[in-house]
């Protein structure tokens, strides 16, 4: 069978060129005898990948050397906790913006650690838009202000990074991390989950500000511990290393395509496309504002969810994959991750526009 094009949000389809070298190398790792999934954490082979890893990060993100890179696990999810345990330090307070689902849950999650308070959301619209944040609305006291950068249900997303002052910036960004250029040294930490732009579940990046790590919360488990992380290099037990080594051969991906600028502009490409397909259609449109769309994914809607399954599985017969929406928005959502190529946007606008010509009336067809 010959590969489709996968739009799922995650776990989200990965480079071709990815693939083919770790299956090329998937039984005998630079002649060792052994794969990557049975090289010892602890064995100068890993070392090189995981160090790789991170060079090449660092120099795609321009990282400063202020910040640690940590490869963990445990998701986004984790993180929901971590970030709490570690930096509610001194008030034992921190504001959020709630921008969706992720943002709900990163919310109820804190809220067993400190004293949370919402800042700005959404919800009232649904999640259709990105709120305003400005420093006038944020504690000077709090410990942190966290953001979701892209929201992946709800296909909201930063045009702007709030400037949130001396009070350190979190952001999840999982969903767009590495999708184009960013200044790291607005954050004080950033995480990501690794299934949409960094290779395969089970691998979460952190990159914190060094003067962030150490203070946890004595009751934090040693394994939640930022410093844990990184006094060991990522290697205080056994790390995803299949998932770290899939990293790295991402991240040469990147680096041999020009880098996040290039990057970014392939996937603004892509974006357009689909956004601009979206307004010149009379079946299906976005529901997202257009100062707040998300360049990873876009969620669209007919006026019918009969209309909507036809589609669905119609598309599926062409070899568009996983292109359902949300169970809690409905609809269709198109995720167009760094992995997808430009071609595969146009063959989902292609059917797209066929689909419509052959499920309305002419009259009703621009």
């Amino acid at each position: 069978m010959e590969r489709i094009y996968n739009f799922s949000a995650g776990p989200s389809m990965l480079p071709l060129p990815v693939l083919k070298k770790a299956q090329a190398e998937l039984v005998n790792y630079r002649n060792s005898g052994m794969s990557v999934m049975e090289l010892s954490h602890r064995s100068w082979l890993f070392t090189d990948i995981i160090a790789e890893a991170e060079r090449l990060l660092r120099e795609l993100l321009a990282i400063p050397e202020t910040y640690k890179v940590l490869f963990i696990q445990g998701g986004a999810s984790q993180q929901f906790a971590m970030v709490p345990m570690n930096l509610l330090s001194k008030s034992g307070k921190a504001d959020y913006v709630n921008t969706g689902s992720w943002s709900k849950k990163a919310i109820k999650e804190a809220k067993k650690f400190g004293t949370v308070r919402v800042i700005a959301s959404s919800e009232e619209d649904n999640f259709t838009y990105i709120p305003k944040v400005d420093s006038t609305m944020i504690d000077p006291k709090a410990d942190y202000v966290h953001i979701t950068t892209n929201n992946t249900i709800e296909g909201t997303a930063y045009s702007v990074i709030p400037d949130t002052g001396d009070v350190p910036l979190v952001a999840d960004m999982s969903s767009n991390i590495l999708s184009e250029e960013i200044d790291v040294s607005k954050f004080g930490l950033i995480y990501a989950g690794a299934q949409k732009n960094i290779g395969p579940a089970g691998l979460t990046v952190v990159i914190i500000r060094e003067d962030l790590i150490g203070k946890a919360q004595e009751s934090c488990p040693t394994m939640l511990d930022y410093k844990t992380h990184s006094a060991s290099g990522s290697l205080y037990n056994t790390p995803p290393t299949y998932g770290v080594y899939m990293a790295k051969l991402v991240f040469e991906w990147l680096t041999d395509l020009g880098g996040l600028k290039e990057m970014g502009r392939i996937n603004r490409e892509k974006a357009q496309m689909l956004y601009r397909t979206l307004e010149e259609s009379n079946m299906f449109e976005s529901p997202v504002k257009e100062n707040s769309r998300s360049m990873m994914n876009v969620p669209f809607v007919s006026d019918s969810a009969e209309l909507d399954a036809a589609f669905v599985k119609e598309a599926q017969a062409q070899g568009l994959e996983t292109l359902k929406g949300h169970r809690s928005v409905g609809g269709m959502r198109a995720s167009i991750y760094n992995a997808m190529p430009v071609e595969g946007v146009q063959q989902l606008i292609e059917f797209m526009k066929s689909f419509e010509k052959s499920h309305r009336p002419k009259e009703e067809i621009k």
